[in-house]
């Protein structure tokens, strides 16, 4: 499509489709988009992704997106309440378009929740956009106490009032006011010029009920009202012509996103229908314990091929910067090494060894006799078994450490 348009000059963009096809059978995807095919609908969702990823992805049930190895095997209640609780934070630390957001973001609002959300979204369908936050108040059961709640993480462009955009509560509006009326401007002006914030003085306007840390907040706040925390976006791209797992070949650089982490390992997407495993071995040129101190979800990575298995399905990559190698040959030095050590069990501290047996009939060697010996036999036995375990251990990690380096 994009070789036959060339003159549009279009830009290729990677959106994960995880949870799409939850969505698209749901009953909301049905009363958003009810004259379209279920597939279609998958596509809207993955293309809403890249327009507002937090506003399409509260519509999706978290456990659907896939978070963790293990998430089938530990307490379904509690591990909903942390998502929940994760996507409630996420919600309001960005903050909600008061006049645009869905049924679904705005249940997330602290102080609300699903009906307050739905009454929100039926008065604005009612009566048109909110022009200020105080008109909150006229909405169907909204009270006192879920609007000082609310409020704050709710944004409304072009508002009657400069600071509805941004994330000031309207309870500290006459501290700002304050604000701009000691520097002979308005809150408006304010906002807009950077010169006059760096006049004000924080300290200055402390008091019984604020604290200096509110006020820093609300002057980043100034300085930057409705700020989007995400980074610059850039589009990524996967190289050219490698399409399918048949067009892999060892030793190819490509770029990558993780796509899943586990205890062995980092899943990467290299565009070609199925992920490649970054054995925890090939994360880094150093030895590596934990596979997150490296690597994050959705981070941008460049992976070398290491092992195609096509029949299999099975791409093994690399993320060293040394040579990697073949992870086949990685595989079979490290059990070389695991069995070369695994059979030293006669070693000179062994109880079977000549060493032991003439150290113990040495001349003036004091042997324990009766009950002593009785005594002292499974003690000393089971020190020795432990030490020799325990040094046999040390080899075999000094061993593979070794391998990990090279």
């Amino acid at each position: 499509m994009m070789a036959a348009n060339s003159d549009l000059k279009l830009t290729r963009v990677s959106v994960s489709e995880a949870g799409a096809s939850v969505y698209s059978a749901s009953e909301l995807a049905s009363q958003e988009l009810p004259e379209l095919d279920v597939s279609i609908r998958g596509a809207v969702s993955i293309a809403r992704r890249l327009q507002d990823p937090l506003a399409e992805l509260v519509k999706i049930d978290p456990k659907s997106i896939g978070v963790g190895q293990y998430q089938h095997d530990v307490d379904q209640q509690k591990l909903q309440q942390s998502l929940d609780d994760t996507v409630i934070s996420c919600v309001n630390a960005v903050g909600v378009e008061l006049n645009t957001a869905s049924k679904q973001v705005l249940s997330y609002v602290s102080g609300l929740g699903p009906q307050l959300a739905q009454n929100i979204v039926s008065y604005r369908n009612e009566h048109g956009a909110f022009k200020n936050r105080e008109s909150l108040k006229k909405v169907p059961r909204l009270g006192d106490k879920a609007f000082e709640q609310a409020a704050g993480f709710l944004r409304i462009r072009n508002a009657e009032h400069a600071l509805d955009a941004s994330g000031v509560h309207p309870e500290r509006y006459p501290l700002v006011n304050k604000m701009a009326r000691d520097l002979n401007c308005t809150v408006a002006q304010l906002m807009k010029d950077p010169e006059l914030q760096k006049q004000i003085k924080p300290q200055q306007y402390v008091n019984d009920e604020i604290g200096l840390p509110t006020l820093i907040d609300i002057l980043k706040e100034l300085a930057k009202p409705g700020r989007d925390p995400r980074e610059q976006f850039e589009a990524f791209a996967f190289t050219e012509g490698v399409n399918e797992i048949s067009d892999l070949k060892i030793g190819m650089k490509l770029p990558g996103i993780v796509t899943n982490i586990t205890n062995f390992g980092a899943f990467v997407d290299i565009g070609v229908h199925q992920d490649g495993l970054v054995h925890t071995s090939q994360l880094a040129d150093r030895f590596v314990a934990n596979p997150n101190d490296v690597v994050k979800v959705s981070q941008r990575v460049e992976v070398t091929v290491t092992e195609v298995d096509v029949a299999r399905k099975r791409i093994s990559l690399s993320m060293r910067t040394g040579q990697p190698g073949n992870a086949k040959a990685h595989r079979d030095k490290a059990q070389a090494a695991s069995s070369k050590f695994a059979g030293s069990g006669k070693a000179t501290g062994s109880p079977d060894s000549p060493q032991r047996k003439a150290s113990q009939n040495a001349p003036g060697s004091k042997r324990p006799t009766g009950n002593a010996a009785m005594k002292a036999t499974p003690a000393k036995g089971a020190a020795s078994k432990a030490k020799e375990a325990d040094g046999d251990l040390q080899m075999k990690l000094a061993a593979l450490k070794d391998l990990f380096k090279k």
